[in-house]
């Protein structure tokens, strides 16, 4: 449904290089990645606040590189709300579409539509200076909502809001999207927004976008070091893999692993914590990457509980708190700690 095509806008600190990228109809795209990689910017480009230095943008097959905003069919919602403070909350929503003259009828109708959906509607005759973060940010959602875009730009929309109002806009976003089918592109920091919200997540650096796919594939299987750093891997070991029958054997500063991968020569590993099963005895079991080892560390973070295990490298392992105290274990056991093959995610060692 948006196609962006080679987009590349230069303005000093924040551009974009060369950035492609296909947004299917109806979906939520999450897009993250360090402050300073572009996001922002690629949203304001694609809604037309600027013009691209090169490259192309099309949506339902129309280009609309040079297009006015008005023309585009694209909102846009920051996140600190831009509503205006001497309209009410039903004036501030239904805005737009005065100003393009649609009936007074038309607007009230459409403004208790969303009003509604949002959990606004008791709010409209109060100004935005007597609303709190949630229901302003509710009122600015609707706002875009009654244009009927066909595409709803979010530039971090929860980031300034506390931690519960974040919790219940989030539903309620999700809850809109699956009413509306509104395709919807979302810029955060927030990892919680990506799984609940996304249908993919991108993933930019630097003014490209470096990995796209599934929100459990970027984070499983990050495809260079930078992802793997941005979304919080641990167990990500550099070494020198070769392959035999479609077995990567990766020699680590430690033990040697196995894993399905036709990568050879310098690459990374990596495991996730909760993939490691820990044992005190050998497990019976066949996994192709078994090793003795022992309990340095033990860190309690909420329901979850993490243990650092030396077997020849650091391994740290993720147990429910419920499982751990099942086992027994305290720092300085002797375990046994095995994992799949398939488990063990190689990708190329090029990035330092």
């Amino acid at each position: 449904m948006l196609q962006i095509t080679n987009v590349s806008k230069d303005m000093g600190e924040f551009f974009l290089d060369s950035v492609s990228l296909e947004v299917l109809d109806g979906e939520y795209l999450v897009i993250i990645g360090p402050t300073g990689a572009g996001k922002t910017i690629l949203l304001e480009t694609v809604a037309g606040i600027y013009e691209p230095d090169s490259g192309e943008i099309r949506l339902d097959g129309r280009e609309i590189t040079d297009a006015p905003p008005k023309d585009r069919k694209i909102c846009m919602v920051y996140q600190d709300y831009m509503l205006f403070p001497h309209l009410t909350v039903e004036e501030n929503i239904g805005f737009g579409l005065k100003s393009k003259k649609v009936p007074k009828e038309e607007i009230a109708e459409a403004v208790r539509k969303y009003a509604t959906m949002l959990n606004i509607a008791h709010l409209l005759h109060r100004y935005p200076g007597t609303l709190s973060g949630g229901e302003q940010q509710r009122a600015a959602i609707a706002r875009a909502m009654v244009m009927s875009p066909r595409a709803l730009l979010l530039d971090e929309p929860l980031s300034a809001l506390d931690a519960k109002t974040r919790e219940i806009l989030r539903r309620e976003l999700k809850s809109l999207h699956a009413l509306t089918k509104t395709t919807v592109i979302h810029i955060t920091h927030n990892f919680e927004e990506v799984f609940d919200l996304a249908d993919r997540v991108a993933i930019m650096n630097q003014g490209r976008i470096v990995q796209i796919g599934m929100p459990d594939e970027i984070f499983r299987r990050p495809k260079d070091r930078f992802v793997a750093d941005f979304v919080g891997a641990t167990n990500v070991f550099r070494g020198v893999s070769s392959v035999d029958d479609g077995i990567a054997v990766i020699a680590i500063d430690g033990p040697q692993i196995r894993a399905h991968s036709a990568e050879e020569g310098e690459v990374y590993v990596s495991v996730r914590p909760e993939d490691i099963l820990i044992s005190t005895e050998p497990l019976a079991s066949p996994v192709r990457n078994s090793f003795p080892g022992t309990i340095r560390e033990i860190v309690h973070v909420g329901a979850v509980v993490r243990l650092t295990v030396d077997a020849g490298a650091e391994f740290i392992v993720a147990l429910t708190r419920q499982g751990f105290e099942e086992t027994g274990l305290s720092v300085g056991d002797p375990v046994f700690i095995a994992f799949k093959a398939t488990a063990a995610h190689v990708f190329p060692g090029g990035n330092a």
